[in-house]
């Protein structure tokens, strides 16, 4: 858990480091921030998608899964349910879009290739240089959110420690149950959720990304499935 308690300890210094100057900031600069964190996450969403696309062994399962899991998120309200828990926490003014800010940096910071693959990784062979690489991209990145949104954004840092928890428990209980096979599904759903935040960021697009996390679940019920037959 070294590689992990190291990313989630960069995420917090980051944010403190980043809210720090957070009010010293004039509007159109966290303006040109937005833009710069939207394009980030479009190409970064994009890239995930695309690399791990070629992987997939059921081309039309990130389809089913988008579908069914945006479904059921809007049912549940997912989104809605977040935005009005943040804000009525939020103290207004600077930190007026901290929702939206901790929405898409808990995405890119756990649905991502290092910080899935990492964990498992680590408790399978022990090797953190993943985990490591994360931590350093993490901390800039939090810094970057954290002058954005303000300190709000150090919640993200706990969400992270148990999202990569749970990849290196399961990991560790049984190596066959997370399979590359299931791996390039999820970062091909993940990669489009994290793209679909960059275009709300831009003002683009509200796709309302939090609602489709359900989605996640569809290709381990799946494969489960599978298992099973």
């Amino acid at each position: 858990m070294d590689g992990t308690i190291t990313n989630t300890i960069c995420i917090v210094v980051g944010s403190l480091a980043g809210a720090w100057l957070h009010s010293g900031i004039k509007e159109k600069y966290k303006r040109v921030l937005y833009d710069a964190l939207g394009l980030a996450s479009l190409a970064i969403g994009l890239n995930a998608a695309i690399t791990h696309f070629p992987q997939s062994k059921y081309p039309v399962l990130f389809i089913v899964s988008l579908a069914l899991g945006g479904v059921v998120g809007t049912w549940l309200d997912i989104d809605g349910r977040f935005q009005r828990l943040v804000n009525k926490h939020s103290k207004g003014g600077g930190e007026k879009h901290l929702a939206e800010g901790l929405s898409t940096a808990i995405l890119l910071y756990c649905i991502g290739p290092l910080s899935m693959l990492g964990p498992v990784i680590s408790a399978l062979k022990g090797d953190n240089t993943f985990l490591f690489t994360n931590s350093t991209l993490d901390l800039v990145s939090s810094f970057v959110f954290g002058s954005t949104y303000g300190i709000g954004m150090v919640l993200a840092a706990p969400v992270l420690f148990c999202w990569q928890g749970m990849f290196y428990f399961i990991a560790r209980l049984s190596s066959q149950a997370i399979s590359d096979a299931l791996m390039a599904e999820l970062l091909v759903i993940g990669g489009l959720m994290i793209f679909g935040s960059g275009l709300g960021l831009l003002g683009i697009k509200n796709c309302k990304t939090l609602n489709f996390l359900p989605a996640l679940l569809v290709p381990v019920i799946w494969f489960l499935v599978l298992t099973i037959l």
